[in-house]
């Protein structure tokens, strides 16, 4: 199989080799840089910013395990599958659960630091879905920073490893017989490696993060522009689940012009006993589910949405005033400095809250070994789809994930080399040559998309709202398409290159969402409000037609 779609961009000018190649540098990332290297591979890592400025750094609230008394993997196991709503792979999660506490436990040897009690013991908190504690938290607050830091400084110190920093992978190459043999990247640098070139290995691992930026408001940051999705379908890759979109529940409401990253308010918070409330201060999750405020995140998110709607309200409000100065000081230090300097004091202030995109728990098809489709072609942490989520990811359960795939990517990898299976390959010029260029929409469309998206394609669905949002979409890919045959085209450059990234991965999931005729996790249709198992217990498979339009196609049951 050769790559039939790529993106319109200048031929390589400069090459760079290595055994993998990894592209992100969040946990899952740097976890399989650093374990290919223990197995004598040579690893480079290519991300689009500074190594520390992915999703990972972002993440509050922890990394759930059951590692706390009394707690075991089943009851984990258990906690996940119902939050997945009938989608999860069980397999998938058994091994998530049962290889999660020590795979935690090797994360604190490479040097990460998680907040312990007086008796040394790590301190253990609840989320949503969960009903125990085991969210190992660091820095109150700050845990993705505290991961992401232990990472970078493992991988800042292996020789080994090369990094490109301020790089935007562009699409995958392969060889005469469809293996991966490398990747296209812009760095945007001087220098050398500046420009246009090609990194050839002998595997390539997707850990890009996830696809927010496809959204007016997200917690994502702006990177997150579903690159390595968009580069998978481009590659000919299986992508699944694209519809479930989990929206978080509690994101500080700047206002309703607000757009981009917005300020996350942790799940954590409510773990702690924060209250989700109205304006007349009613505690309106009493009574909707037996966790209340900590019932899983789409029906959290789903229950504000309603309440905002019966009301007229653009937000609603998360009362933590009963902490006191002390606890948010000491357990919520980055909140707290975050809603200050947003002119909201938690300690006295109810702070306003909406739902806002926050993790893509479909993504790239992969098997236990992160294998995706395409031979070679690997991916692990939120671009990936293992089947662990299902239609809604559990509460802290993704840091785990990138975590322990990561982990077993590396050991797969280790594997294949040391049977002979991961030879140097040679670039298919002719083919990569050959594949259709896809034509890039201008910079401004980045905004229309969100647009877009975040009114037909958000928290509430339709066929009407799709159909429209689908409308539009489709628009914006002609014009690109008119102005390439009037040679006219968009100048190819990261804006344009997002933009067209952000739009694939748009129609992508607008095509999978209009098809999924039922509400299920954090998949919501207005016109379809009740889960259909008979119909719809299985996954939507997409991929690229050869004219390079996604198409869905339900997995048999």
């Amino acid at each position: 199989m050769s790559v039939t779609h790529r993106l319109t961009a200048p031929a390589p000018g400069w090459t760079a080799t290595a055994d993998v190649v990894v592209v992100g540098s969040g946990v899952a990332g740097l976890t399989v840089a650093l374990n290919v290297r223990k197995a004598g591979l040579r690893a480079m890592v290519v991300t689009k910013a500074m190594l520390d400025e992915g999703s990972t750094r972002w993440a509050q609230g922890g990394i759930a395990a059951a590692l706390g008394e009394g707690d075991t993997p089943e009851q984990h196991l258990d906690d996940t599958l119902v939050a997945g709503a009938g989608l999860c792979d069980e397999e998938a999660v058994r091994t998530l659960v049962t290889e999660g506490p020590d795979a935690v436990r090797r994360l604190i040897a490479t040097g990460a630091l998680f907040d312990r009690g007086e008796d040394g013991e790590i301190l253990l908190t609840r989320e949503g879905g969960h009903h125990r504690r085991r969210i190992a938290h660091a820095g109150g607050d700050a845990t993705g920073a505290e991961i992401s830091r232990a990472l970078v400084s493992a991988v800042r110190d292996d020789p080994g490893i090369e990094l490109i920093e301020h790089a935007l992978v562009l699409d995958l190459l392969t060889d005469a017989e469809g293996h991966a043999a490398g990747l296209t990247l812009h760095v945007m640098g001087e220098g050398q490696r500046d420009g246009v070139g090609a990194v050839r290995a002998r595997a390539v691992v997707l850990a890009t993060g996830g696809m927010g930026q496809v959204f007016s408001a997200t917690t994502n940051p702006a990177v997150s522009t579903g690159d390595g999705v968009a580069l998978a379908l481009r590659a000919g890759a299986a992508v699944t689940d694209l519809e479930f979109v989990q929206f978080h529940p509690t994101v500080l409401w700047l206002g309703p012009d607000a757009e981009g990253q917005q300020p996350l308010v942790s799940e954590a918070v409510r773990g702690e006993g924060a209250h989700l409330v109205d304006a007349d201060g009613v505690r309106f999750m009493v009574g909707q589910h037996e966790l209340a405020e900590l019932a899983p995140r789409d029906i959290v998110a789903k229950a504000i949405t309603r309440r905002m709607q019966e009301q007229g309200a653009e937000h609603m409000f998360l009362d933590g005033r009963h902490f006191g100065a002390e606890m948010w000081e000491r357990r919520f230090p980055t909140i707290l400095a975050s809603c200050r300097a947003h002119g909201i004091d938690p300690v006295t202030a109810p702070i306003p809250v909406a739902p806002a995109a926050h993790y893509a728990s479909g993504g790239v098809r992969t098997d236990r070994l992160g294998r995706t489709s395409v031979p070679g072609l690997y991916a692990c942490g939120e671009v990936a789809c293992t089947g662990v989520h299902g239609a809604n990811r559990l509460a802290s359960n993704s840091l785990l994930e990138g975590l322990v795939f990561a982990e077993r990517i590396a050991a797969d990898l280790a594997e294949r080399h040391r049977a002979g299976e991961l030879p140097e390959r040679t670039v298919d010029v002719a083919a990569a040559r050959a594949a259709r260029p896809v034509p890039l929409p201008p910079s401004e469309a980045r905004a229309e998309i969100q647009r877009l998206m975040s009114r037909g394609a958000g928290v509430l669905r339709s066929a009407a709202s799709m159909a429209d949002t689908a409308a539009g979409l489709a628009l914006l890919a002609e014009q690109a398409h008119a102005h390439m045959a009037e040679e006219k085209p968009a100048d190819p450059r990261v804006e344009t290159w997002e933009a067209a990234n952000l739009l694939l991965v748009a129609t992508a999931l607008v095509a999978a969402a209009g098809q999924r005729e039922e509400t299920r996790g954090c998949h919501w249709r207005e016109d379809f409000p009740e889960r259909d198992d008979a119909h719809w217990r299985r996954h939507l498979i997409t991929t690229l037609t050869a004219s390079g339009d996604p198409v869905s196609t339900p997995e048999e049951q």
